[in-house]
């Protein structure tokens, strides 16, 4: 796959290798954002059916992306607003324990927090390991092992948010189905950029935020909830996620169904005139490249890197516990990070710093000259 540069409007003096942070508009994307703004100028142009018309478009088009129906999709305002719909919702009487990796992003740690104490439940924590040889096969069998019939959910993230180890979801999946334990993904820092198949890996939820991996604009995202959820009870009490919702004549004759499926779960206002439709082209974008391509074309582009990484005494974790489009790299004891990042700031190199790892984040939009311009200001760091 070639470059995708030209879809993107970045200044062409820096290096963005930061999109695991936010990724940049799609021109697009942001031709639709601009496109919807001019159309609420006359209210007269939106109908009563365009408040689910697109939306329906859009969880089909998620529905494509991770492999479950469109009626299993809902739009949410935040990854935190999807997780806690699930782990509000999870049963209180099949295990007393939940799981989670160490360091895992605040926003799933919070939610699955408060369940335990509210529900006399125990919080247990899989700590990364500490030796740096086989670190990601360790953790992955970690994992699945503390997994037993006292395990009443498995929250975790897809890839973890600071260094890009990647779980085996599907093993991880299989073992929680054999003990009857519920499994939540935060897919937020992997989906839209690296293959997912809720229906083969078994994930009861996967809940994603828009702006990153997705491509799309911030306070937006979508979430996959599996029938087991279809009668739950939902944050809030939205008319517009009422069986009747579409007859807008009919409102005040209450019902007290939902829409079908996860549709509950849908935060009010989803239609949101102006960030749907950027979320929806966004993801069309997607569809069309396939994130297996994008994963391609990110590991092809920093193998020079991971080789000067490897060979130089940087940390990396290896290939196969390794995303494509994000890893961290943990840097050799004599070198000092601020150093570094001083000396990348000076570049235009952007990159984050997440726990100990400098985080970097590769995209479409990233060029063998973005490779190089990092690579050089390692070299100019050992040389000193």
């Amino acid at each position: 796959m070639k470059n995708q540069k030209e879809l993107f409007q970045l200044p062409e003096d820096i290096h963005y290798l930061n999109g695991a942070y936010m990724s940049p508009l799609l021109r697009s994307v942001e031709g639709a954002g601009i496109a919807a703004l001019i159309k609420k100028r006359n209210p007269t142009q939106i109908s009563p059916a365009d408040f689910f018309s697109e939306a329906e478009i859009l969880r089909e088009n998620f529905g494509k992306l991770v492999n479950c129906p469109a009626e299993q999709v809902v739009i949410i305002p935040s990854a935190s607003y999807g997780l806690t719909s699930a782990i509000n919702n999870l049963p209180k009487d099949n295990g007393s324990t939940a799981l989670v990796v160490s360091d895992e992003f605040p926003s799933g740690y919070y939610a699955i927090e408060k369940w335990c104490q509210d529900n006399d439940k125990q919080l247990k924590v899989i700590k990364a390991p500490e030796s740096m040889i086989s670190r990601g096969q360790e953790w992955n069998e970690q994992v699945i092992e503390r997994i037993n019939d006292d395990t009443a959910v498995v929250m975790m993230s897809s890839i973890h948010w600071t260094d890009g180890t990647m779980y085996d979801l599907k093993a991880i999946g299989e073992k929680c189905k054999t003990h009857n334990a519920l499994f939540i993904i935060d897919g937020t820092q992997s989906v839209g950029a690296l293959p997912i198949d809720v229906a083969s890996f078994q994930i009861d939820a996967l809940v994603c935020a828009g702006y990153k991996w997705l491509m799309g604009p911030y306070s937006i995202g979508l979430a996959y909830y599996s029938e087991f959820f279809n009668d739950g009870i939902p944050l809030e009490e939205s008319w517009m996620t009422r069986s009747n919702a579409q007859n807008f004549s009919s409102l005040t004759n209450y019902v007290d169904d939902y829409a079908a499926g996860a549709g509950r779960y849908n935060v009010g206002e989803f239609s949101n005139f102006t960030l749907l439709p950027m979320l929806n082209v966004a993801i069309e974008q997607i569809l069309k490249w396939d994130p297996a391509n994008i994963q391609s074309y990110c590991e092809q582009l920093s193998q020079p890197l991971i080789k000067f990484l490897n060979d130089n005494g940087f940390w990396v974790e290896e290939d196969q516990y390794r995303a494509m489009h994000l890893f961290g790299i943990l840097l050799p004891a004599h070198l000092d990070q601020k150093v570094l990042l001083h000396k990348l700031q000076e570049r235009k190199i952007f990159v984050s710093t997440r726990g100990k790892a400098i985080r970097i984040s590769l995209h479409l939009y990233n060029t063998k000259e973005d490779i190089e311009a990092i690579m050089e200001v390692l070299e100019t760091l050992l040389e000193n």
